[in-house]
């Protein structure tokens, strides 16, 4: 166990190494940190924090480092999460209040978390499994085509063409609209193909031609595209930090198993899990660190996000700006 003295030594350590990107010395820490103790002293501490593995010497003229060992510490004991400012919480709002669909919601996300961190983004689409039906929607076109509308409660929104066979009146389109919403509204995603073959029954037979064609529709829709689909941006940011290793973590980045791997599961709603360097278990990244959180479920998370950069990582701010942009994304998707 470290005394309370050596836990603000190795604190500082973190601190400086974060910031400057430097080694750090004895003198540096007593010119920089209040720490009421002689360089001997602090010189003694920090032999104590090498030798049980918190910080190391990348050579002997140099001062000295934080290891995933003295990072892990700092994380669970040292540091709290960061509050975010008004003004950072306001443009977080602002930027992703203008997003007008899902896929827009993603990106934006990206973006910003890219941009609050400077570190690289990932974001996870909310997965299928847990998505529920909000609307559907049905729109006469020209002639017997119409668009049927598919809303979740997750802001995703899928529009699909369809012909059907027969002549078709507004009385019926109406008719048809209100059994699917009747039927679909509040079910997951994944109870829509059993409901919905068992509809034609509840319509007169010389409709259930035009219904088959529209309900075959539907279930088209429920291919989903993006279930899963993990999309990331802000790679830029790792060149200064791993030069030698941005090849195998680009190579990495670019597996979709690899980023929900990455992602891993929440261990609760609203909590932040931290994985530092060689805690992850990809091939390539175990020179980096990951903050992730989960989204979008209030009491079940939808799916994840979170930023992954060096273990040389500003740990309070990022875990600060991943909650907080998680949260607001949740808002979103809970009033689309």
């Amino acid at each position: 166990m470290l005394d309370d003295r050596k836990l603000d030594v190795l604190r500082a350590v973190v601190e400086d190494y974060v910031s400057t990107n430097e080694p750090v010395g004895s003198k540096a820490l007593v010119d920089r940190h209040s720490l009421d103790v002689s360089p001997a002293t602090i010189r003694n501490d920090m032999a104590v924090l090498e030798e049980q593995g918190y910080i190391t010497q990348p050579h002997t003229s140099a001062g000295r480092v934080p290891t995933d060992k003295g990072y892990r510490l700092f994380v669970d004991r040292l540091s709290g999460i960061k509050p975010l400012s008004v003004a950072e919480r306001r443009a977080i709002e602002t930027f992703l209040a203008g997003a007008y669909d899902l896929d827009d919601v993603v990106t934006r996300t990206v973006r910003l978390l890219a941009q609050l961190t400077r570190q690289v983004a990932v974001v996870q689409y909310p997965s299928l499994t847990r998505s529920v039906i909000r609307h559907v929607e049905l729109v006469p076109l020209a002639g017997r085509r119409l668009l049927v509308v598919m809303i979740t409660n997750t802001g995703r929104v899928e529009q699909r063409s369809v012909d059907v066979p027969d002549p078709i009146a507004d009385e019926e389109i109406a008719h048809l609209r209100a059994v699917l919403n009747a039927s679909l509204d509040g079910r997951l995603l994944t109870d829509v193909p059993r409901v919905v073959s068992g509809l034609p029954d509840k319509l007169p037979p010389a409709a259930r031609p035009n219904a088959a064609a529209i309900f075959s529709v539907i279930l088209e829709t429920l291919i989903e595209h993006h279930d899963g689909k993990v999309v990331f941006g802000g790679a830029a940011n790792f060149v200064v930090d791993l030069l030698f290793g941005l090849r195998d973590v680009l190579e990495a980045l670019e597996e979709q198993v690899v980023l929900i791997r990455l992602l891993g599961e929440a261990a609760g709603p609203a909590s932040v899990t931290v994985r530092i360097g060689a805690e992850n278990t990809v091939e390539g990244l175990r020179g980096t660190s990951v903050v992730t959180t989960g989204y979008g479920g209030g009491d079940q998370d939808l799916a994840r996000l979170g930023v992954l950069g060096p273990t040389r990582m500003d740990y309070p701010g990022a875990m600060a700006a991943v909650r907080a942009v998680a949260r607001y994304v949740s808002q979103i998707l809970a009033g689309s």
